[in-house]
Formats: structure tokens, C-alpha cells, sequence
């Protein structure tokens, strides 16, 4: 697969056989529609399915980013915010493909979902923890 955003080759990471597109270069992830799920299966979301539906139906924000399209379909991808101020921008296909994180906002993505407070037993699923340890938040 090629990344969307610098477009280099990129390699897939496979953990317990969830598989995910890794971009070397510019630390990018791909999440497809199915890996983004199982990640999101996660004690601190009350209902992850709704937390992906409304990641996929957000409005489209204005960015000085440069549009990327989708390895998969090809089209140019809805640029979007998770989370709140200053929130994630991330890139959303528009056939629900899948979602694409630059650099370090999976890693955003990750410590916001973990430091969520919850009163369940487990901070997050084992997905979870294999990205947090792979895709840490830069400094």
C-alpha cells in the first residue's frame, strides 16, 4: 500500500492477527473500517460503535493540511476532528474505507482514550495496548 501522505510504501505491523498499514517514513497509520473497530472495543468507551459513527459523519473542517486520498478507493479523503480543543485532525474516506492518522495522532488518539476515567476493570484491550507501546505520542 502506498501512503496518502508521502506517499512511500508502506509495511503492514500485524499483532494477533489484526493487521495494520505503517508508514516508516512519516509514522502515518491506516486504520481499514474492520481494524478501526477492534480498536475501539475498548472498557473506556461506553459505545464504540456510536464513537466510530460520529468519527465518520463529522462535519469536514477546513485545513491548511494538504488533502490525501484513500490507498484503497482512491478519492480524496474529508478531513475531520476527534476529540475536543485542540482535538485530532485526521482524514476520513468518504466510502468508509478506513481512516488515515499522521504522525503522532494515533498516539494523541491512544492517550486520550486511555486517560479517559472509567470504572471498569481493564484500562484498554490488548489492540490498545500494542499500539500504545508501537505508536507512542512524541514529545
Amino acid at each position: 500500500m502506498i501512503c496518502p501522505a508521502c506517499k512511500s510504501d508502506m509495511i503492514v505491523v500485524e499483532y494477533k492477527k489484526t493487521e495494520l498499514d505503517y508508514c516508516p517514513k512519516c509514522l502515518g497509520v491506516w486504520f481499514d473500517s474492520g481494524e478501526l473497530d477492534l480498536f475501539l472495543e475498548s472498557p473506556n468507551l461506553e459505545n464504540p460503535a456510536q464513537f466510530l459513527s460520529d468519527i465518520r459523519n463529522a462535519a469536514e473542517v477546513e485545513s491548511a493540511e494538504k488533502k490525501r486520498k484513500c490507498p484503497l478507493c482512491g478519492q480524496r479523503m474529508k478531513k475531520t476532528i476527534i476529540g475536543q480543543q485542540p482535538g485530532i485532525l485526521t482524514d476520513v474516506c468518504r466510502k468508509g474505507e478506513g481512516l488515515w492518522f499522521d504522525g503522532d495522532e494515533i498516539g494523541q488518539l491512544i492517550t486520550g482514550l486511555t486517560e479517559k476515567p472509567t470504572g471498569k476493570p481493564g484500562s484498554h484491550n490488548y489492540l490498545a495496548s500494542f499500539l500504545g507501546e508501537v505508536f507512542q505520542q512524541r514529545e
